[in-house]
């Protein structure tokens, strides 16, 4: 019985979601935010669960505010110190807020948010889900922010989210993208060279097309591709470099047999190779019973203890049968 209701709820999800139902409107200008924060239990038949892979549970959150912009958290960045996470919404919403942790050191809620609506070429809020639907972001090492936007694919920084975007050009490639299967995957590197990867582009079969930015005079990129491997039903949706200077991903696949499964990924740095092909190896798959809904966002810390923090965040889809959801794992030695 447990398995028909998840099917039929995941039916549910999916048919709201690719109906489209009518997405919110624009924040007119940033405000304070109420973010009510519920745990999350990690194992729902299995309490006292704390590990799946390699990854190990330092707590999770539901997330529900009073605004009907709040929602669709698509990418995910968490300061070094740990102190302030930073995402942005498919709907072009971007949010800050404060993290609290318990006396453990675990995730605990969130406080002091703030949300705005992210700006176009004319310094007017992106109004649009055609425009606004914005899938992956970077912290560039000057502090300003790298925005790619799917749908009509495209990369525009920001100096900061509440500031007009300056367009940057993208590989050659980025305007074959399906619509919905842009880039979903960015992470930016101390050297200022900016990695992405497509949702759904292919190129070569069971492989989806990445790019390394190699920065230029004049704030272009330089791009030069390469090919990330690929395993039926999952595509990759999230991108973080790791302390020790490797890559995690976030693979996303879903069924209304199965439901929504996600698999957290790592791959060495040196992978990451013009024309070659990144080969990642799971660190630990997320399905029910475990907390998992629509993984998008991904960022990496390093702990009080020097152990490596990964973050996930997830978008609801605006729909009341998802979840926006934050958790926290610290990576196994």
């Amino acid at each position: 019985m447990r398995a028909i209701l998840r099917s039929l709820l995941v039916v549910c999800l999916l048919g709201a979601a690719c109906a489209g139902t009518a997405p919110p409107p624009a924040v007119a200008q940033e405000q304070p935010l109420d973010i009510r924060s519920s745990t999350l239990a990690f194992k729902i038949d299995e309490p006292g669960t704390r590990q799946v892979g390699r990854l190990i549970w330092r707590g999770g959150i539901a997330m529900t505010a009073g605004s009907r912009n709040f929602g669709g958290w698509s990418d995910l960045h968490i300061s070094q110190d740990g102190r302030t996470l930073t995402s942005i919404s498919d709907e072009g919403a971007w949010l800050t807020a404060t993290i609290e942790y318990d006396g453990d050191a675990n995730l605990a809620g969130l406080v002091d948010a703030r949300i705005g609506q992210l700006l176009g070429l004319d310094g007017k809020p992106i109004q649009n889900k055609a425009d606004a639907d914005a899938e992956a972001m970077a912290r560039l090492p000057d502090g300003s922010w790298l925005v790619a936007f799917e749908r009509r694919h495209r990369l525009w920084r920001y100096q900061t989210l509440a500031a007009t975007p300056t367009p940057i050009e993208g590989p050659v490639e980025i305007g074959r993208q399906p619509a919905n299967g842009g880039i979903e995957a960015m992470a930016a590197l101390a050297d200022g060279r900016v990695i992405a990867i497509s949702e759904e582009h292919s190129e070569a079969p069971s492989t989806v097309m990445g790019w390394i930015g190699q920065p230029m005079p004049g704030g272009r990129y330089q791009w030069a591709s390469f090919r990330y491997a690929t395993i039926p039903d999952f595509r990759p949706t999230a991108l973080a470099q790791l302390p020790d200077g490797s890559f995690a991903t976030v693979e996303r696949a879903f069924d209304p047999v199965r439901g929504v499964r996600c698999r957290v990924m790592r791959f060495p740095a040196e992978a990451l190779q013009a024309a070659g092909t990144v080969r990642a190896e799971e660190l630990a798959r997320l399905a029910s019973p475990y907390a998992v809904d629509n993984l998008e966002g991904l960022a990496a810390t390093t702990g009080k203890r020097g152990e490596t923090l990964i973050w996930l965040i997830s978008d609801d889809n605006f729909n009341p049968l998802q979840r926006n959801m934050l958790m926290l794992f610290e990576l196994a030695p």
